[in-house]
């Protein structure tokens, strides 16, 4: 029986890792794309400093027209270059997107043992582990060679039929030729 009482707690605790069991109303990012609504359950408690790094971008308008510059069929759409890949901004600059950020400070890497499964979301980064600074990106699958390498962020909780229809690259690296792009991105449940 303790032996039990020790698993079923072991899987609680698990669990509230992976997906905190009540969220704050803030706690969620809604990205609109072409196809509908995208609410992605952030975590705070997983990556503090990566989460309110992307609500503030969020909340000032930043990931608003930003492309998914690079999407691999089977692994993941990567987005949030404000810096080159916001379609209409000062720099836009669709060779570029992939390769900046924000003018916010890059940021330390906070790893978990959250995994990457199909939903998740996570923090792009540079050869540094503590690069990240904007752009993050969505799995399609699992890809269980990234735990531990990237930090994890949230997880879609609806929308995931909407993620699957972003258009795909071409090549090894998933570069996209008039990619599809977030419209708006809010933060909160929209």
């Amino acid at each position: 029986m303790k032996l039990l009482r020790l698993a079923i707690a072991g899987a609680f605790a698990l669990a509230s890792m992976i997906m905190p069991v009540s969220a704050a109303p803030d706690d969620f990012l809604t990205i609109q794309l072409k196809d509908g609504p995208v609410v992605i359950q952030l975590m705070p408690d997983v990556a503090p400093k990566h989460v309110a790094q992307v609500k503030a971008l969020a909340t000032k308008g930043a990931y608003d027209s930003v492309v998914f510059h690079r999407v691999i069929d089977g692994f993941m759409a990567q987005t949030g270059d404000v810096q080159f890949g916001k379609e209409g901004g000062p720099g836009f600059n669709p060779a570029r997107a992939g390769t900046g950020g924000s003018d916010l400070p890059d940021l330390p890497a906070e790893f978990s043992k959250v995994p990457f499964e199909r939903g998740m979301v996570g923090m792009a980064r540079a050869q540094n582990p503590n690069s990240a600074n904007s752009q993050f990106f969505i799995m399609f699958d699992q890809g269980s060679f990234l735990n531990g390498q990237y930090t994890v962020i949230g997880k879609v909780v609806s929308g995931m039929e909407f993620v699957d229809k972003i258009k795909r690259g071409q090549g090894r690296n998933g570069e996209v030729t008039n990619p599809d792009k977030m419209i708006k991105v809010t933060v909160g449940k929209k």
